[in-house]
């Protein structure tokens, strides 16, 4: 039985980070602002908890985003098919990453795609041309690498 999963990235600001992919991968930021309010509501959660984004309430701690075509849970905001989370955490990141993201464009948009992505906050960090491959390894503004193939 195939399971549900996201990409939970550690990062010191959540909110920049999931403007900077939902842009960079055409996804949308989930809008939480109705669990806030809920939560608000009922005493669970106080105001340094969320702050507000574009005229919506969000999370300090946390930011997603979610392809525009995948559902999502309305009560919540959060999505519920191709999803990316940003938490926020107090150690900065330490070396190369484990696990990073590929965006695939094709041969005749990478360049345009890097110059694109790099107006967005990104840096190239190197290009790599193996047998077998072609792609940019860029970082994001938090320096996660990623590459553009």
């Amino acid at each position: 039985m195939a399971v549900h999963w996201k990409l939970v990235v550690d990062c010191a600001d959540p909110i920049r980070l999931a403007s900077f992919w939902a842009e960079a991968l055409g996804y949308v930021v989930e809008d939480h602002s109705v669990l806030i309010d809920h939560l608000l509501g009922v005493g669970a959660i106080g105001a340094d908890d969320h702050t507000t984004v574009d005229g919506r309430k969000a999370w300090r701690h946390a930011a997603g985003v979610r392809h525009p075509d995948d559902p999502f849970d309305p009560a919540n905001g959060v999505g519920l098919g191709r999803r990316l989370l940003f938490q926020a955490v107090p150690e900065p990141k330490r070396g190369k990453n484990r696990l990073h993201i590929d965006v695939h464009v094709g041969p005749e948009e990478r360049d345009r795609e890097v110059k694109r992505l790099t107006g967005l906050g990104a840096t190239v960090l190197g290009v790599v041309q193996e047998p077998g491959t072609h792609h940019v390894t860029m970082a994001d503004p938090e320096g996660n690498e990623f590459d553009v193939q």
